[in-house]
């Protein structure tokens, strides 16, 4: 589902106006929320609504979307594998308002599943349950089947609603937010201006150019630009199947609550009440951030199915839904980029992934992230007519400068706590160490002289300086290469080699 389709679908806009709202954003640029607002179609406070609106908690077995058996299922398996005796640790293990999980022991309970131990201390009078002999065994099938123990999943169409929701499209990135993001880089103006509409756009991005010239670090600082939040289910449930989602190495949470301090006797894991009410089957979480390289594979592309444990894991780019996707050193892959390209022909142009389950099920799948190439091929060695029509902004990042060399070499200096480099120095490598290497200007240079210097200083057991010698050698092992013979090196004692 598009974000205008879930638009009409919810009686927000009608078709006409998603035509509208579509047409309006090709020809003006910027975001979809933007063409929304300025059309006169949605009001902003609606849009800022929709996509703040957190997923509400359920309070009932039906409200959960999914199958109570399955629910029993996974209950029982958490006492099993958890030893958790009480219902609001159950309740926090599984991420189910405490009324649910009540529900679901009663129901153990009629099928001599479970059976009461009576309660815990006197600071809640909650009843403690163990699994009977039979529970056990229910139990022991339940993990033969998948041995997923954790929050309870959210179900595909939700997670679908969801994304759509808190879709990057709606997000608006202005100027003054994009230069603050973009601050700390030494880059030509006309990259400043091209890359915000490409940003507000929300579309596939190409950066290219020789590499260390900052588009892994541009790529970054469009990341940092978009705000917000989004909200990221710990995992899915599709036909009785668990596909994991949250990931604590990808995704930041926002404000987590903190586990009590409890006295002694006081449930083991007892719930925090959280300071926004939604449903805790979800994490909210600033807006991922996703980079990949060389390990990307076509089938890192698709579920991870562990065998063992019979239960799957999210690709990275699903993981990145709601934020950014970086594909670092494009065309460094194991696979043929064209290949990774073709793969995404769909997603790319439609904004939505088709996953296949070990059964053979596909699965629909949200695709709502700005994906971003960063590359140092030619974009015509990489793709065809096709893949550059629908990866829509392409730009090469050059060589720095004189003037932005020197400007990243004394922003470096300053930042390693070192005098700025002299105008003698950078005359030397500038007008003379280069051009005797035949090397161009790099913007990454600079901070690999200034840190073989200091590395080098304090091998030598020498005050840390930034000489001319130092300097020089640290780009000669950079380009791998020697000046001529009959040139003369610098040295220490060289004129102006301080």
């Amino acid at each position: 589902m598009s974000l205008v389709q879930f638009l009409v679908d919810h009686k927000l806009i009608r078709p006409d106006q998603a035509a509208e709202a579509v047409k309006h954003r090709t020809t003006s640029g910027g975001s979809l929320s933007d063409a929304l607002i300025s059309l006169g179609l949605v009001r902003a406070e609606v849009l800022r609504e929709l996509m703040g609106a957190p997923p509400p908690e359920p309070n009932t077995i039906e409200d959960t979307g999914l199958d109570p058996r399955f629910l029993l299922y996974l209950l029982l398996k958490t006492m099993y594998v958890t030893g958790v005796e009480v219902p609001s640790a159950m309740s926090n293990q599984i991420r189910l308002h405490g009324g649910i999980i009540e529900t679901i022991l009663q129901d153990a309970k009629v099928k001599k599943l479970v059976s009461v131990l009576g309660t815990i201390g006197s600071f809640t009078g909650e009843l403690r349950y163990e699994l009977t002999d039979l529970g056990r065994q229910w139990a022991l099938d339940a993990l033969t089947q998948s041995r997923y123990v954790g929050p309870a999943p959210v179900p595909l169409a939700d997670y679908q609603s969801q994304v759509m929701k808190q879709s990057i499209e709606l997000e608006t990135v202005t100027r003054d937010t994009l230069t603050r993001a973009m601050a700390h880089l030494v880059l030509p103006q006309s990259i400043f201006h091209q890359v915000g509409p490409a940003v507000n756009s929300a579309k596939s991005i190409l950066l290219f150019g020789a590499s260390g010239n900052g588009k892994t670090s541009l790529a970054e600082a469009i990341a940092d630009a978009f705000g917000g939040h989004i909200y990221v289910p710990h995992c899915l449930e599709v036909d009785q199947q668990i596909i994991t989602v949250y990931d604590d190495a990808v995704h930041e949470p926002i404000d987590p609550q903190p586990e009590p301090a409890r006295p002694e006797g006081a449930p083991p894991a007892a719930a925090v009440p959280p300071a926004e009410e939604y449903d805790q089957r979800w994490v909210k979480c600033k807006r991922p951030v996703v980079v990949t390289g060389g390990e990307l594979t076509l089938e890192t592309l698709d579920l991870i199915h562990d065998p063992i444990s019979n239960y799957y894991e999210a690709p990275a780019h699903i993981k990145a839904a709601g934020g950014i996707f970086i594909i670092d050193d494009f065309g460094r892959q194991r696979v043929p980029p064209r290949e990774i390209l073709n793969r995404w022909i769909l997603p790319l142009e439609r904004r939505v992934d088709y996953l296949t389950l070990h059964t053979g099920k596909k699965v629909r799948m949200p695709f709502d992230q700005v994906v971003i190439f960063s590359t140092n091929m030619e974009p015509r060695e990489l793709m065809d007519d096709a893949a550059m029509r629908r990866v829509q902004y392409k730009f090469r990042l050059p060589a720095p400068t004189r003037e932005d060399y020197i400007e990243v070499f004394r922003r470096v200096c300053k930042a390693h706590t070192l005098d700025p480099p002299s105008d003698d120095l950078l005359s030397h490598l500038i007008d003379f160490v280069y051009p005797q290497t035949h090397s161009p200007l790099s913007a990454y240079h600079p901070r690999f002289i200034v840190e073989h210097a200091i590395t080098t200083c304090d091998y030598e057991g020498v005050p840390r300086a930034l000489t001319k010698e130092l300097a020089q050698e640290a780009v000669l092992n950079l380009v791998a290469t020697q000046l001529p013979e009959d040139i003369e090196l610098a040295t220490p004692e060289s004129p102006g080699g301080g």
